[in-house]
């Protein structure tokens, strides 16, 4: 059986590699922040624009909407090239969010976050493929974990950085700052990411871009991730949008107690990254990925049984998005090495499957929430990551017949 890490991968010096690794920490802590940003600031928004709450969660339905375009934009990263995409997905954050800040007007905020949405879905999975060309299979796991830290660092950093500009200058600030940052950072890829790769398969020339796309829906690997992590994302997104509903609800906490959750939740994320950038590589992509997902379905049938104190909940929330996270990246890794021959496609197709499941999850959430309580939601959770582990399952077993 062919090893995936002695295959032909291009490498480049260490303290290269680790340079371009900051340069796009930056950009997708960027990409990350005008991503989660809405959520927290909603209010102040609506009062900026003179829109009803409900006019702003529209705003974010659009942004993550752009996720399920992936399909379209993966393909086009494995012909013309990852370089080229990471810089068009900076210039249209910057783009975007400049016109937001310099146009506040409703409209206008809905075609700049669906132009950040887009710079995030196009910059993603080129960054990653980009990475993942360039670095051995069995070192992936440490490459793509030290990217993702930018996720947990958009709600530890990049969040808290918004609400000081928010509050201490206007709430058209952010606009401004993220805009000015998605523009010097496309002329830093431009820059730092010099060259442009010629993408080849082992057989000759990338495949045409409708090929790619029947390859990504025929090929059994590629869909057996795909159903994984939709049913992974909804299972998490159903116990996501109610888990404040929870806490309120079991423990009669207020707002503060509800962000010390959010906050809880953002530190297992960045313990979560950090243990797939330090011990991944060393169980195994497979092997991680597996166990986070089993460990998964045990924390989710624990968690209606751990309400005996606030704190004993919380602890329970950050073990399990901790694990989560553990094995989201893990799997994202993973799935690089499904078809080396169009990785952003493969990647591409992955998130818009997730973001999918998250939609899907949200959807069904509250109605889930309000029929059974929290055993209802964490019984249903547990049910869609038992399905998502059939899935992984059925696709690595796929996978690993094609490398005999």
């Amino acid at each position: 059986m062919p090893d995936p890490a002695k295959q032909n991968i291009q490498t480049q010096p260490r303290s290269q590699l680790i340079l371009k690794i900051g340069v796009v920490v930056v950009c997708r802590l960027v990409l990350s922040t005008a991503r989660r940003f809405a959520y927290p600031f909603a209010p102040a928004l609506s009062r900026g624009l003179g829109v009803p709450l409900t006019a702003i969660t529209s705003l974010i339905a659009v942004n993550w909407a752009t996720s399920l375009l992936g399909f379209i934009v993966g393909p086009i990263s494995d012909r013309i090239g990852y370089r080229k995409m990471m810089i068009i997905g900076m210039a249209l954050l910057g783009i975007g969010m400049l016109a937001g800040g310099f146009m506040p007007y409703y409209v206008v905020m809905i075609v700049a976050l669906f132009l950040a949405g887009m710079g995030k879905i196009i910059f993603d999975p080129a960054v990653q493929a980009y990475v993942s060309e360039r670095v051995p299979y069995h070192r992936r796991g440490t490459a793509i974990g030290f990217l993702e830290i930018s996720w947990a660092g958009s709600t530890l950093l990049g969040i808290p950085l918004i609400a000081l500009l928010i509050d201490h200058v206007s709430w058209r600030a952010p606009f401004f700052a993220m805009g000015i940052i998605g523009i010097l950072g496309a002329l830093a890829v431009a820059f730092f990411f010099p060259g442009i790769r010629e993408v080849k398969t082992p057989a000759g020339p990338a495949p045409s871009y409708n090929k790619m796309l029947q390859i990504l829906v025929k090929d059994k690997p590629a869909l057996g991730a795909m159903a994984y992590v939709f049913f992974f994302s909804a299972a998490i997104d159903n116990l996501f949008v109610v888990y404040g509903a929870w806490l309120e609800n079991a423990f009669d906490v207020g707002i503060v107690a509800l962000g010390l959750g959010t906050g809880v939740i953002g530190i297992a994320e960045l313990i979560g990254e950090i243990m797939v950038a330090t011990i991944s590589d060393r169980i195994g992509l497979k092997r991680a990925v597996t166990l986070g997902v089993v460990v998964g379905i045990v924390t989710y049938m624990l968690l209606p049984y751990i309400s005996l104190s606030f704190y004993l909940a919380l602890a329970g929330l950050f073990v399990h998005f901790l694990v989560f996270e553990f094995t989201i990246i893990s799997s994202v890794a993973f799935c690089t090495e499904l078809r080396p021959d169009m990785r952003a496609t493969i990647i591409a197709g992955f998130f818009a499957a997730a973001g999918l499941g998250r939609i899907v999850g949200a959807l069904s959430g509250g109605s889930v929430w309000l029929a059974g309580g929290i055993v209802a939601t964490c019984v249903l959770s547990a049910g869609l990551t038992g399905l998502a582990l059939i899935s992984l399952l059925w696709g690595m077993q796929k996978w690993s017949k094609r490398l005999r």
